[in-house]
C-alpha cells in the first residue's frame, strides 16, 4: 500500500510554486467585482472594500501587476484587471456566487459570506463543478451558471 504524505495547510500551499494566494485572490476578486459594476478600483476604494489599510492594497496590487493579472499605475490610478487577471477574477467571482447560494440554501439564511470567504479558497475547480452539479439537483430553480449578480 502506497504510504500517504501528509502536510501542515502551509505544506500544501507550498506545493503550489507561483501559485495565487488566497489573499490575492480576495484583492482580485474584488478589482473585477467593482469593474463589472462600472466602478473604477483605486487602492483606497479596494482598502476600503476589504477593510485594511491603503498601504497594505498597494502592496497587494504591486503583487498582483507583477503577476500580469492587474494593470495600474501608483498614486490614484484605477487598477484595472488584464485579459488574465479578467478571466481569473470571473472563476472567483463564480465560485463565490456558488458557495454564497449553495450555503444559503443549506443553512437556510440569505446571507453567508464570512463562511464563504473563510472557506473559498480551499476547494479546487473539480470540487466546484461538482458542487455545482449537485446544487442542481437538489435546488433545480439555482442556475450555478449564471453569472453573479453585480454589487
Amino acid at each position: 500500500m502506497k504510504e500517504e504524505k501528509f502536510y501542515t495547510l502551509k505544506g500544501y500551499s507550498l506545493q503550489k510554486s507561483g501559485a495565487v494566494t488566497g489573499a490575492m485572490e480576495d484583492y482580485l476578486e474584488m478589482i473585477c467585482r467593482l469593474a463589472r459594476s462600472g466602478v473604477s478600483a483605486r487602492v483606497g476604494l479596494l482598502a476600503a472594500k476589504l477593510h485594511v489599510r491603503p498601504s497594505s492594497a498597494s502592496k497587494m496590487v504591486g503583487q498582483l501587476r507583477r503577476l500580469g493579472l492587474v494593470a495600474f499605475e501608483p498614486y490614484g490610478a484605477a487598477v484595472i484587471p488584464t485579459p488574465r487577471g479578467r478571466e481569473l477574477g470571473e472563476y472567483l467571482l463564480w465560485r463565490h456566487h456558488l458557495l454564497h447560494r449553495f450555503f444559503c440554501r443549506v443553512n437556510g439564511t440569505e446571507n453567508e459570506l464570512e463562511l464563504v470567504e473563510k472557506i473559498e479558497h480551499f476547494l479546487d475547480r473539480r470540487t466546484l463543478e461538482n458542487l455545482c452539479q449537485l446544487t442542481r439537483r437538489l435546488f433545480p430553480e439555482e442556475d450555478c451558471n449564471a453569472p453573479p449578480p453585480l454589487l
